[in-house]
């Protein structure tokens, strides 16, 4: 669900129970000098409450996040008393009755397993102790439970299990934005993550050296590698913009092949086949040149003579299907299992880790890598981009 959509539901779930907010023992009373109605002033509170509780369930469902929102969550309500879990443990108890928190656990054990709303009576002991009745409603977020909202009251209350419902609504929605916000996070690290791993210094000194190599002998085509090579870097290193166009990524990655060819010489042949229909489809920053470096990597290891690269982007109805191929040493397929799982170590295929998890992250897991290789078999790389999907603009 994107930010926008979830947006849209949190408001008119705001409205609904803004009733429940006018009855509540704990809402404030109408002064004269208010203007406007009684409901519009109890709308307007029940919008600066939840306002004020959002924040903190933006960072997810803590223990702090948890403690911060309790009492305006409270204050929504109008209850006694409310709890906040996750699936191990209290994260927060706010208001009377403190002393229930040590059953409840065991009294919403069903809801975290199933997912489904359940009242029950507290069955306390304490003659004085208010709290004679809770309901409990999930916290769910892509059909995860991730923990319940329970609200105690002093007798069984139709109003409060309906309001309960649609507050723990809203707090999902900031739950759901809490995730959103993670997985961008994680995305632009990623990012970034490819970006060191695969413009290093030794690329970047080999390069240098490949260029100082031509200064004397063909000072022309040193200057053409010095110009491809800022060029390269400039693009690799941007700031701006998560996503590109194949346009734009291809041409960098003809850059790339430039200065590494400047360097092997005839030992590396690139055939490069585009169809022209797909050059506008946008794809994420810097996704395809990891993939490509570690073509040259494995295509020129053990190399005695030549080694063929093929890459292709080719249309597919809906989608661009491209295709990095080599014919390089391969590698084992539960190495690249390992590899693609992040147990490879700090190095070993962070470029196919990145690129895999990126796409999967923009485009669902339905878009990872497909790999196929085997030891002395060469490796061969698809990957598919929708050619439309919402949010993912090239720049």
């Amino acid at each position: 669900m994107t930010g926008a959509g979830i947006a849209a539901i949190a408001v008119p779930a705001l409205l609904i129970f803004g009733t429940g907010f006018l009855l509540g023992r704990t809402a404030r009373p109408v002064r004269t000098s208010d203007v406007g109605t009684p409901v519009e002033h109890a709308t307007f509170e029940t919008l600066h409450t939840a306002s004020l509780a959002a924040p903190p369930l933006r960072a997810g469902l803590t223990e702090e996040s948890a403690r911060r929102s309790a009492r305006r969550l409270r204050s929504l309500l109008g209850t006694d008393a409310l709890c906040l879990t996750d699936r191990d443990r209290v994260l927060v108890w706010d208001g009377e009755g403190v002393h229930h928190g040590k059953d409840v656990m065991h009294q919403v054990r069903e809801l975290l397993a199933g997912g489904r709303d359940t009242a029950f009576l507290s069955d306390c002991g304490d003659l004085d102790c208010p709290l004679r009745w809770a309901v409990a409603v999930p916290l769910t977020v892509d059909h995860r439970v991730l923990g319940a909202l329970v609200a105690y009251a002093p007798r069984e209350s139709a109003v409060l299990a309906r309001a309960a419902g649609e507050v723990a609504r809203w707090v999902c929605v900031q739950l759901e934005l809490a995730e959103l916000d993670r997985s961008r996070t994680q995305l632009i690290e990623a990012e970034i993550k490819a970006l060191r791993a695969q413009i290093s210094p030794h690329f970047i000194f080999n390069s240098l050296a490949a260029i100082a190599s031509f200064v004397r002998t063909d000072p022309e085509q040193a200057r053409e590698l010095l110009l491809e090579f800022a060029d390269f870097t400039r693009y690799s290193f941007r700031r701006h913009g998560e996503f590109t166009t194949l346009a734009d990524e291809l041409h960098s990655i003809d850059q790339y092949l430039a200065l590494v060819r400047a360097r092997f010489g005839e030992r590396l042949s690139v055939t490069l086949q585009v169809a022209p229909e797909v050059l506008p489809v946008a794809l994420p920053f810097l996704c395809l040149q990891p993939l490509v470096e570690n073509a040259v990597k494995h295509g020129l290891e053990g190399a005695v003579t030549r080694s063929r690269i093929t890459i292709s982007a080719l249309d597919s109805g809906a989608e661009a299907e491209v295709v990095i191929e080599d014919d390089g040493t391969g590698m084992e397929p539960e190495r690249l299992r390992r590899i693609l799982r992040g147990e490879g170590g700090t190095s070993t295929g962070i470029g196919l880790l990145n690129v895999d998890e990126r796409l999967r992250q923009v485009y669902g897991d339905d878009y990872g890598l497909v790999i196929e290789t085997g030891v002395g078999a060469g490796m061969k790389i698809t990957l598919r981009l929708p050619k439309y999907r919402a949010g993912v603009h090239g720049s």
